[in-house]
């Protein structure tokens, strides 16, 4: 039995792509140890392979990425392992050097552009940084996949690589349905699931509501601007049409995903990384027959058009996007959405990538 280290910089308990991906690996005869980090509010798991959380001194910034990668090094460097599993930039340097030192097989899982997040377009030293460990190491790997082909195809430009594309499509699976922790009898229900960070998009979505009658909006996620959105809120006086329910567990929030008549993926184009993005929340909005209303950008709108299972944003105007949304929640998606979640689950992302590591160059 082949063992494989896979390694992260999160504190796993919400990562589903990386989840799905050590579920099916180690159901078809893989040992699995998956690596993260240990944070005050990180939630006990329960996986069917092994976890390990780091404890560490720094949780931001310079300091963070140091001390994560220099103890990651040391722990790859002195454990039993066939494989070798990097999700993302911030995890590849300690990996790939651990590959060379003791000629173990690699495997990179890009899930975006690292360099080019919003974080970094104001940090060009911090982007400079990345981006010359990226164009280092990535043209000397032979396993590569990421999340779109947008982004396989700008690393084949960039480095004539060969990146396979994994999508991070859901898990087949029944709706539950669950409760929300407020009233919403006779209300629609705007849903927005994942992080709460730069350029999600949700100022212009708070300044939309006031324009929408009998709607609320629910926010389920955290991130960088979680305060900052709540105080806007309150300062609008919004927080009876508004709901934060901060981070909930995948099982928590299958049960509210269903619950909601349109889900939003309004992501400004702040770079590249956002304009390739296709994020899992469109899926999981999907698989569980909820329409969708995406940004005007290239991996997320083509899936509104092939399925027909919702709309691109028009206008990012307050008040046209207002009109829209009101045009879409008297819509009917439900034929579309029934045939689209059975074509997009993880099920059948799986033999692709079992074919990349029983075939490991």
């Amino acid at each position: 039995m082949k063992k494989i280290i896979v390694s992260v910089t999160n504190d796993l308990s919400t990562d589903q792509r990386v989840d799905k991906v050590c579920g099916t690996l180690h159901q078809n005869g893989f040992k699995i140890i998956l690596i993260g980090r240990k944070l005050k509010n990180s939630q006990p798991l329960n996986r069917k392979y092994s976890t390990k959380r780091i404890r560490l001194v720094f949780n931001k910034g310079f300091l963070f990425y140091a001390e994560y990668n220099f103890r990651l090094f040391f722990i790859l460097l002195f454990s039993k392992k066939d494989i070798l599993l990097s999700n993302d930039l911030d995890t590849l340097l300690p990996n790939y050097l651990v590959s060379i030192l003791q000629r173990k097989k690699i495997v990179y899982d890009s899930h975006e552009l690292f360099p080019e997040i919003p974080e970094l377009v104001h940090k060009p030293f911090v982007k400079k940084c990345w981006s010359n460990l990226e164009a280092w190491i990535l043209p000397k790997l032979k396993n590569t996949y990421t999340v779109c082909n947008s982004i396989a195809a700008f690393y084949h430009n960039k480095y004539k690589t060969d990146f396979k594309t994994i999508i991070n499509l859901p898990k087949e699976k029944e709706i539950q349905l669950g409760k929300f922790p407020f009233h919403s009898k006779d209300q629609k229900i705007i849903l927005y699931q994942g992080a709460v960070n730069l350029g999600r998009g949700l100022e212009l979505m708070i300044d939309t509501m006031p324009f929408l009658e009998n709607t609320l909006l629910v926010i389920i996620g955290d991130g960088d601007l979680f305060n900052n959105l709540k105080q806007q809120v309150k300062n609008n006086n919004l927080t009876h049409k508004i709901h934060f329910l901060g981070k909930i567990s995948p099982k928590q929030l299958h049960k509210l995903t269903p619950l909601a008549n349109l889900g939003i993926s309004v992501e400004e184009d702040l770079g590249l990384n956002y304009r390739f993005a296709l994020p899992n929340k469109i899926f999981d909005y999907i698989q569980a027959e909820v329409p969708i209303l995406v940004s005007d950008l290239p991996e997320m709108k083509q899936i509104a058009i092939d399925y027909k299972v919702g709309e691109i944003v028009t206008n990012r105007s307050p008040k046209k996007l207002a009109t829209q949304i009101k045009s879409i929640l008297e819509k009917d998606f439900s034929t579309a959405l029934k045939k689209a979640k059975q074509e997009l689950v993880w099920e059948k992302q799986e033999r692709k990538l079992l074919a990349i590591f029983n075939n490991l160059k």
